[in-house]
């Protein structure tokens, strides 16, 4: 069943590389009495990611903290290492992004928001979607309906919400 306003969002644990290689991130801990927008997407490096999506957030970061957005994270079903190798290309945490991992997908899954193309070795990939979250529950949720579109998922329509 698909995440909903209002649910809080599932307790999981996220990668990123530390100093010392790959460390869990609590996602309790990322969200607990903080606001976060959290967009999820098929993969690092694919085209309509790199091309829309994780742009759209760099370009919106400073008008989200303005707004009072405590961290605003994409998470990808990736190992943390191609993360980092995505975020460090893009220069993503200089904008004000945080990207994370979901190497199983177990996030991604109990979100309910996995889909699955095979033939290219998608396997339990995110769905693109950004969402709104205030101290763990969710608050706005806009899920494309094609991986390989970026509107209403992007971060000026979602910014534009709250």
């Amino acid at each position: 069943m698909t995440i909903s306003v209002g649910d809080t969002l599932p307790s999981s644990t996220l990668m990123k590389v530390g100093s010392n290689g790959p460390e869990p991130v609590s996602v309790d801990g990322l969200t607990q009495g903080r606001k976060v927008v959290v967009f999820g997407l098929p993969g690092a490096f694919t085209s309509t990611c790199s091309s829309a999506h994780l742009p759209s957030f760099m370009r919106t970061a400073e008008s989200f903290k303005s707004k009072g957005v405590d961290e605003i994270i994409c998470v990808a079903v990736n190992d943390p290492f191609v993360m980092d190798a995505w975020d460090k290309a893009n220069e993503a945490k200089e904008a004000g992004l945080t990207l994370l991992a979901d190497p199983t997908g177990n996030f991604t899954i109990a979100m309910g928001l996995e889909f699955s193309v095979p033939e290219i070795g998608f396997t339990n990939r995110s769905k693109r979607y950004s969402a709104v979250v205030d101290d763990g529950v969710l608050q706005v949720i806009h899920i494309e309906e094609s991986p390989g579109t970026c509107e209403i998922s992007a971060g000026e329509t979602l910014l534009a919400e709250i």
